[in-house]
């Protein structure tokens, strides 16, 4: 397979499974991960999720742990702030459809955490067990974010990080970072200079103050993929997922933002593929393809020839031509000379 056909059908198949991974096809993660910071929250992602099951018509039933307002996309919503993690689960299983009829072809059922950080700080020796049990068919996929820069209470003795057991559950995990912010750490890169630092790692004091709208140009979100398959294999990537117009919040007169009620799906692209993050190297091999004139190195003057300049190299014949014809015998090779007029003839050396 040549190299552009293998390129093309490695890009084709990482764009086709995040595809599944968005419109819950086929059981692709019956637990996904999304983990987030402060610098780049996982709203849009977790919207985008939300936009494709309303349009495939799935239940959408959002548990909130630090969400205030019911979003538009979801059907349920259920407040889980001073439940007990058995009440929680019980309240949200009441809403799943009977075992009956979910081997009828029920319709899916897509559960969202708006953020497991307050289970992780309470109970987090029950992860394991409440995640299970509120998967309880195939048609019911979990997508729930995790802040990765929240500070937690530390774990009992030998028991494993809240964040370590999440990702050893999840089928699938979503790394979501600030695009203009990866912008901007390529463009130092190329340049030799240092990396800039946001939030956190500014190591300042006070206000975190970190790149929002305006900073730089671009609009999305990087989406690192982590797929787990059933084989073991893991399949990972980085995506740029930019949200629709239609589904951006406006905001009104005050400045507060206001949900929007279209869907519009966001467009999926690889990182390798924006402006800023493509390999020059792969630039020159398609302008190569082109042909001989695209392939020289750029000058100040032309290098190339003219239609009159490459006839009069073509009709020039070269010095001892003739005499690399075979005329005989032993006579392949022989010099033939004719005199000019400039040339002074000696009889000692036709002589030799």
């Amino acid at each position: 397979m040549p190299p552009s056909a293998q390129s093309q059908h490695a890009r084709s198949h990482a764009l086709l499974l995040l595809q599944k991974l968005l419109n819950l096809r086929d059981g692709a993660s019956p637990l996904t991960l999304i983990l987030d910071t402060l610098e780049q929250s996982a709203k849009p992602v977790v919207r985008e999720f939300m936009t494709r099951a309303k349009i495939s018509k799935s239940r959408v039933i959002f548990v909130s742990f630090a969400t205030l307002r019911k979003p538009a996309e979801a059907d349920i919503f259920i407040k889980a702030w001073g439940k007990t993690p058995e009440a929680l689960r019980a309240e949200i299983t009441s809403h799943y459809p009977s075992p009956s009829s979910s081997s009828s072809g029920a319709p899916k059922t897509l559960l969202i955490l708006d953020v497991l950080n307050p289970l992780c700080a309470r109970a987090p020796s029950l992860l394991p067990l409440l995640l299970s049990s509120l998967i309880p068919s195939p048609t019911t996929s979990l997508v729930a974010v995790y802040h990765a820069d929240v500070p937690l209470p530390s774990p009992p003795q030998y028991a494993p990080p809240p964040l370590a057991l999440l990702s050893h559950l999840a089928t699938a995990v979503l790394r979501v970072s600030s695009l203009p912010q990866a912008c901007a750490r390529r463009r130092a890169r190329n340049l030799s200079r240092p990396e800039p630092e946001w939030g956190l790692g500014e190591g300042r004091e006070g206000v975190l103050i970190g790149l929002r709208k305006g900073y730089g140009e671009e609009d999305g979100v990087v989406l690192e993929m982590e797929l787990r398959r059933r084989s073991g294999r893991s399949v990972v990537e980085r995506f740029v997922l930019t949200p629709s117009p239609s589904s951006t919040p406006s905001s009104n007169s005050n400045g507060i933002p206001k949900p929007s009620h279209k869907l519009g799906l966001a467009s999926t692209s690889l990182l390798s593929e924006h402006p800023v993050f493509r390999d020059p190297s792969a630039g020159d091999a398609e302008a190569g393809e082109g042909g001989e004139a695209e392939q020289q190195p750029a000058s100040t003057f032309s290098l190339g020839l003219t239609e009159k300049q490459r006839r009069d190299r073509e009709g020039v014949v070269l010095p001892y031509f003739d005499a690399q014809t075979d005329v005989g015998a032993g006579e392949g090779g022989r010099i033939l000379y004719e005199m000019g007029r400039e040339d002074d003839f000696d009889d000692e050396e036709d002589e030799i």
